[in-house]
């Protein structure tokens, strides 16, 4: 690398790391705790490359990047956070940073991006906020693990454009947090952001209704994939005819939409249309790290709503870590809340953790360690016992198909119930396609009884 870099943070050991990273990679650095001196060098002329942290002792720099943007056009700047919210992302977006990085941050990975920042013009400035205009002062995303750091940038760069977006994650995961993320920061956010479902639509008036009330803002369509075909064809007309005021249209899927079009449950038409930036929310399980974030977060605002302040011991977060949270981040924010109305002390114990998941929905009950038996491990419990019966003598062969058959037999019984024996919604639970499902149903003979679910 060959260039300047001015880094700008209050924390000395990561002025020092950067510095001699920098240093080691060419070029010549330039490091100051204080965003007053940052701003003189940037006046001065100095620097190639801006590397500011957000919370200074001065001030916040993300309010300076207008002003560096006026002195310096051109000038990239990469902001680091310890805040790691989506509104940090969507705020650095906004003051056009040419990058985002939350703390910790990856160093090699901060090299590579100060390497293409050196060699890249920065982008043309927007225009400043205008006055008076109003942003949330939280949004209950927050998350400082990889996949939610991608996702806040995905968000940042979708946000003002006028693509339909497509959101999906599994239930809990907080898809609708996000569109309402989107269309809150975004230039539309004036404007009416409006909900509907496949009841909204189902009457000949209903789309006639629906624009009226969004006027030109955001139209979420909620969990797309379970919409009858014929309201469906509604929404590809509202669609293509919106008339005076169009609107910027989002879908929420708890399902694959190309499995599902694939399935027949989705229009190919309305697939194509919905996906002009597809944006996927991580499950809790795939950002682990991110949940003792998540417990704080819950437990302050159940603070700030006028509880007594409480904590996790160490054993009864680690407990929370490994379970599986099939409901999500949902789930996680209803645990916390019952957590924090029925502990009695400051201090919450793995005890009170336990009596708590113990009553929840689960999918394999602790990831990693606890008392309760896996999956895996009654199943080898039961084919050792198999075995053992057999003394010396090897089972007849085939042994691999009866398995699987003993196996997929339950399983799929279980989850038809589950449904309520809407094959439908049992492929997708299962992650299987609709033909695959009845042709197993139909080989392991299994009895299928529709009723309504009760839940």
């Amino acid at each position: 690398m060959d260039g300047t870099v001015l880094v700008a943070d209050d924390d000395r050991t990561i002025r020092t790391v950067l510095t001699q990273a920098l240093t080691r990679a060419g070029c010549k650095v330039h490091a100051t705790s204080s965003l007053t001196t940052l701003m003189r060098w940037v006046a001065e002329g100095k620097g190639d490359v801006v590397i500011s942290d957000v919370v200074m002792p001065d001030g916040n720099g993300l309010e300076m990047l207008p002003k560096i943007a006026q002195d310096r056009p051109g000038l990239p700047v990469i902001v680091i956070s310890a805040q790691n919210t989506i509104m940090t992302a969507i705020q650095a977006a906004e003051a056009e940073a040419y990058d985002y990085l939350p703390k910790p941050f990856d160093l090699p990975d901060l090299m590579k991006r100060t390497a293409r920042a050196l060699e890249q013009k920065r982008r043309a400035p927007s225009a400043p906020q205008e006055a008076g205009e109003e942003r949330p002062e939280e949004l209950p995303l927050v998350g400082r693990t990889p996949v939610m750091q991608a996702l806040y940038r995905l968000v940042a760069r979708v946000m003002n454009t006028d693509l339909p977006v497509l959101i999906s994650g599994e239930s809990g995961t907080g898809k609708s947090l996000i569109a309402r993320a989107i269309h809150d920061f975004s230039d539309r956010r004036t404007l009416p952001f409006v909900t509907v479902r496949g009841a909204d639509l189902r009457e000949l008036e209903g789309p006639a209704r629906v624009l009226a009330r969004v006027r030109g803002g955001t139209l979420l369509i909620d969990e797309v994939a379970d919409i009858e075909e014929e309201i469906q064809a509604r929404i590809v007309r509202m669609m293509d005819a919106p008339g005076d005021h169009v609107p910027r249209f989002m879908a929420t899927s708890q399902t694959d939409l190309a499995e599902a079009m694939d399935s027949g449950r989705i229009r190919q038409d309305l697939y194509y249309r919905l996906g002009g930036a597809t944006v996927h929310v991580p499950a809790l399980r795939e950002r682990v790290d991110d949940i003792p974030l998540l417990v704080d977060h819950f437990l302050a605002r159940e603070e700030r709503d006028g509880a007594t302040r409480r904590r996790l011991s160490p054993e009864a977060l680690d407990l929370v870590r490994r379970y599986s949270w099939p409901g999500n981040v949902r789930q996680l924010e209803n645990a916390v809340r019952r957590l924090g109305l029925t502990s009695r002390a400051p201090e919450i114990t793995r005890g009170e953790v336990e009596a708590v998941l113990g009553s929840q929905p689960e999918v394999e009950p602790v990831l990693g360690g606890g008392e309760k038996e896996k999956l895996s491990a009654s199943v080898a419990r039961h084919l050792r016992r198999y075995f053992d019966l057999h003394g010396n003598i090897l089972p007849p062969p085939g042994l691999y198909q009866r398995i699987l058959r003993e196996v997929e037999a339950p399983l799929i019984e279980i989850a038809l119930d589950a449904t309520g024996g809407n094959q439908a919604k049992c492929a997708d639970l299962l992650g299987i396609n609709r033909n695959t499902l009845r042709k197993k149903i139909s080989d392991l003979d299994i009895q299928v009884t529709r009723r309504r679910k009760l839940m």
